[in-house]
C-alpha cells in the first residue's frame, strides 16, 4: 500500500513551472491549479508585466510560491537576432500558451501583419522550444505542455494565416513528440478548440467555449500524459467532420 501512494504522489509531483504566455487566461487557470496542487516555484514570461504582476501576487500572497516574471516580447526576435538560444533552468513542466488570433481582415492584404501572427504563433516560440527540448534535458525527467489550436486542422478563410503558423507549430511538436517517444521527457501537444477568452466569445457560440478553469482541471487530472490531445476532446469529431466536408461549406467556416 505504502508504494502504491509513493507511486502517485510521484505521478503528480509538479514542483516548478515555466510559463511563456503567462497573462493568458488559460495560463493563469492552470498556474492556479498547479499552486492547489502544490506547485511552489513558477517562473512566469509575459509581454504586459502589469497584467503578469496580478497573477504573480495572487500566486505568492494566496499560495506562498516562489515566483519570478520576466517581460518579453515574441515580436522582439531577440533569440534570432542574436543566433542564441535563451537560456532555461531545469523545471518540472514547461507550459507554452503564447499565441494571438490577429485580426481576421488585415493580414490578408497587409504582409507585416501577416508576419506578426507567424511570429507570435509559431517563429517566435520556436528558439524557446529549441532551447527546452536540448538533448541534456530530454534524457531527464520532465514535461512541455505546447498550446496550439484546431484552426491548424484545416486551410479556412477567415484565419488562414493564424491557421498556418499553428499548424506549423502542431506538426514541430508532434516531430518532439515521436523524437522523445523513448525519453523521460514528454511532449504533450494540446489542440485546443473555442476557450471561453473575451476575443473568442465575441466569434464563437458560448455553447462551443470551454471554460479555462475546466481546461486546467483536465490537463492536471493525468499530468504525465503524452501526446496530441484534443481539448475538449469533442474537437476530434468535430474537425474529423469537417474535413470531410464539400469545399462550399468550408468557404463559409
Amino acid at each position: 500500500m505504502k508504494k502504491q501512494i509513493l507511486r502517485k504522489s510521484k505521478k503528480n509531483y509538479i514542483k516548478s513551472a515555466f510559463i511563456l504566455g503567462s497573462t493568458s487566461l488559460v495560463a493563469q487557470s492552470i498556474c492556479i491549479e498547479l499552486a492547489e496542487k502544490g506547485c511552489k516555484k513558477f517562473h512566469l514570461l509575459a509581454r504586459n508585466l502589469e497584467l503578469n504582476h496580478k497573477l504573480f501576487l495572487h500566486l505568492t500572497n494566496n499560495y506562498g510560491a516562489d515566483v519570478i516574471q520576466e517581460e518579453f516580447n515574441l515580436l522582439s526576435n531577440s533569440c534570432i537576432l542574436n543566433s542564441s538560444l535563451p537560456k532555461i533552468k531545469d523545471f518540472d513542466l514547461y507550459l507554452i500558451t503564447a499565441g494571438s488570433i490577429g485580426d481576421d481582415l488585415s493580414p490578408k492584404s497587409k504582409i507585416n501583419d501577416a508576419h506578426k501572427i507567424t511570429e507570435i504563433n509559431y517563429s517566435g516560440i520556436l528558439p524557446w522550444i529549441t532551447a527546452i527540448t536540448s538533448e541534456e534535458r530530454i534524457a531527464k525527467e520532465g514535461r512541455l505542455w505546447v498550446f496550439s489550436s484546431v484552426a491548424g486542422d484545416i486551410g479556412r478563410p477567415s484565419n488562414y494565416h493564424y491557421g498556418a503558423a499553428k499548424s506549423a507549430l502542431s506538426i514541430l511538436c508532434q516531430g518532439l513528440l515521436y523524437r522523445c517517444n523513448a525519453k523521460p521527457f514528454s511532449i504533450r501537444l494540446i489542440k485546443a478548440g473555442y476557450l471561453a477568452t473575451p476575443p473568442t466569445l465575441k466569434k464563437a457560440s458560448p455553447l462551443l467555449c470551454t471554460k479555462t478553469s475546466k481546461v486546467a482541471k483536465i490537463l492536471l487530472k493525468n499530468p504525465n500524459r503524452r501526446g496530441i490531445e484534443y481539448l475538449p476532446w469533442w474537437w476530434s469529431i468535430i474537425m474529423t467532420i469537417i474535413k470531410f466536408l464539400p469545399s462550399i461549406f468550408i468557404s463559409k467556416l
